[in-house]
């Protein structure tokens, strides 16, 4: 009788999870340890950078001999939420608010389709001397603006505009070199052939700026305008420089105006430029988180581009 041998088959290996799991367990507690350990710094350093803002709104909300005791005491005690009254009835602090609103909507507009128009130009066409011009226009984030504050004054004096709140947003018109990198940037990343195959269609220059340039930068056009409308939301110097009339005044003037105020009378009343402040931070706040998606979206997409 003839006995066959065949060869030995391999033996199969069973999964690490079926011969007792140690292996996979180790790696999933290992995983959830270090998600533990980045979720308690990312809180801790949120609660770090949170806590100035969450102390201006408490010490808005004490009564005035009270305003700085406590200052890690979650909430005030007593509560008065009289202050937030005060403001109002101490200076026409809604005229401000509107008037913040239109100058710095109508900077972050300008800034925004100002810049957007060079960048496409920087973007699009090819000609010679383009990047000896294009590092021209970055140079001039070099020039400190305290530089350019006496210059800038006589221009719009010369035009009869110091007093108005022109000059806290036309200048705007002409762009900024950082939002025209951010821009030019985000649109190198548009396919040419894009913009190619408009023109075989008979699109003008203008219509592939406006109808296609435009919508398909919307995530870097809104990070301009957000950033814009943040810089001059809080811009003090020039409404120092170019405005007289309280009634003209944005927010950060009336608030320094405020200060002025109550310190020329010996009586600081430091609850009602606490309430101030929180009034001249939350609108932006709210700005911010209804276009946070684009933000985030525009931040990353630009970081893509090259």
């Amino acid at each position: 009788m003839t006995t066959t041998l065949h060869p030995a088959e391999p033996a199969v290996q069973a999964p690490a999870a079926a011969r007792g799991g140690g292996d996979g367990t180790a790696d999933t507690a290992a995983r959830g340890t270090r998600k533990v350990f980045f979720l308690t710094i990312l809180a801790a350093a949120s609660a770090l950078f949170l806590y100035p803002f969450v102390w201006l709104v408490v010490a808005s909300l004490k009564p005035r001999d009270r305003t700085f005791a406590d200052p890690f005491l979650p909430w005030p005690r007593p509560f008065a939420p009289g202050n937030y009254a005060a403001v109002f009835e101490a200076a026409p602090v809604l005229t401000w608010l509107v008037n913040s609103l239109v100058v710095g909507i109508a900077a972050a507009l300008a800034v925004t389709l100002s810049s957007a128009f060079v960048a496409f130009g920087f973007a699009y066409f090819r000609f010679p001397g383009r990047g000896l011009l294009f590092g021209s226009v970055l140079a001039t984030m070099m020039l400190p603006g305290a530089v350019t504050l006496v210059p800038t004054y006589l221009i719009w004096n010369s035009v009869g505009l110091t007093g108005t709140q022109v000059p806290l947003w036309a200048a705007n018109l002409f762009g900024s070199a950082f939002y025209i990198f951010l821009l030019r940037q985000f649109l190198l990343g548009v396919p040419r052939y894009v913009f190619e195959a408009a023109r075989v269609d008979g699109a003008s220059y203008f219509d592939l700026f406006w109808r296609i340039a435009l919508p398909l930068s919307r995530p870097a056009l809104i990070i301009a305008f957000i950033f814009e409308l943040k810089a001059s939301w809080f811009e003090l110097m020039k409404p120092l420089i170019y405005l007289q009339d309280p009634g003209l005044y944005t927010l950060p003037r009336g608030l320094k105006a405020i200060v002025d105020t109550f310190y020329q009378g010996g009586d600081p009343k430091w609850e009602i430029v606490l309430a101030a402040s929180v009034i001249t931070t939350l609108p932006l706040m709210v700005i911010f988180f209804i276009g946070q998606r684009y933000f985030v979206e525009g931040i990353a997409t630009t970081g893509r581009r090259g």
